[in-house]
């Protein structure tokens, strides 16, 4: 009887957790339409500088509402030289690199190709970190690049001819930095959204030297049209600051890490939904059978496929 009381008490942070996740998830689903309809009327230097400048504001916000602005001086002395590298990543190199990528590719290529990064964060952890290559990595990392193969080659495994392989480059490209990103970031503890407030600012600066930098090409800041504004505003509140908090919020509240993670795998398939219906692309079966092998090849290296086998603890 006490088993279920505890159980009854415990539902309410269940559901909590769940819901914070999956709003997480929904936010998350909705930024590769965002960024392909964007592109649409800003180029990718306007697009991430004015979203970082957006997602830097609102974590400063967040910061004023939770009392924590005395943290970012003490913070900031702790580890400058962290942010300072961290901002350099992220927002600067990271977003430049996959808003080419979303320039340049269909955006139901360009979002499962970027979803990769798990399985390069668990290669790249066994160089920087010491840490042991398990052989579920490496079946993960096969698994991984043949669903990228399918989707880069639209199922023409056998030519291997890709339509655009520097936009694929480049999305593969974006695991990597982003896979960088989160080792340094295992270097700083504190707030999340002290880390990430700092981190944007540092990152600011590389974005204003870069349209600095476009200005002396003779291709100088040209207004772009409310749409664009509305889109860069979208991306640098929800892709850059709100879907990390919330599933931050999901994390700390849930009982079962392990059962909120698995909502992650919603988020592609929800994902080409949306870019059908918003988009307008028309979803191709290459892309499809990809993505499927790319969600089998994460699911190998985290674990998850061991953990709903019959008679295994979950």
């Amino acid at each position: 009887m006490a088993q279920v009381e505890s159980a009854r008490a415990a539902n309410p942070v269940n559901r909590r957790a769940t819901i914070l996740a999956l709003a997480a998830v929904l936010c998350w689903s909705t930024v590769a339409s965002a960024f392909k309809l964007s592109l649409q009327y800003l180029t990718p230097l306007q697009l991430v500088s004015i979203a970082s400048a957006v997602s830097a504001l609102f974590m400063l916000g967040v910061i004023a509402w939770q009392r924590r602005l005395g943290e970012l001086t003490k913070s900031w002395q702790s580890s400058r030289w962290w942010f300072i590298a961290l901002g350099f990543c992220n927002p600067f190199l990271y977003y430049l690199v996959l808003f080419h990528a979303y320039e340049l590719l269909p955006a139901q290529q360009a979002q499962p190709l970027n979803y990769t990064w798990g399985v390069v964060l668990a290669l790249l952890s066994v160089p920087l970190l010491k840490q042991k290559l398990r052989s579920r990595d490496l079946l993960a990392g096969l698994v991984c690049y043949t669903g990228v193969l399918v989707i880069a080659t639209k199922g023409n495994l056998l030519a291997l001819q890709f339509d655009q392989p520097m936009g694929v480059a480049l999305a593969l490209l974006s695991t990597l930095i982003w896979s960088c990103y989160w080792l340094l970031n295992t270097r700083i503890g504190g707030n999340a959204a002290v880390n990430l407030f700092l981190t944007f600012c540092c990152g600011l600066p590389w974005l204003a030297a870069a349209l600095y930098w476009q200005s002396l090409s003779g291709d100088g800041w040209q207004w772009p049209p409310i749409q664009g504004w509305i889109g860069a505003i979208y991306v640098g509140l929800f892709e850059m600051g709100i879907a990390f908090l919330l599933w931050q919020a999901a994390m700390l509240t849930c009982e079962n890490t392990a059962r909120i993670s698995n909502f992650i795998y919603l988020s592609p398939p929800l994902s080409l939904l949306l870019i059908a219906l918003l988009v307008g692309e028309q979803i191709h079966i290459a892309t499809i059978a990809g993505l499927g092998l790319i969600l089998l090849g994460v699911a190998i290296q985290q674990g998850v496929l061991r953990r709903w086998l019959p008679g295994r603890a979950t």
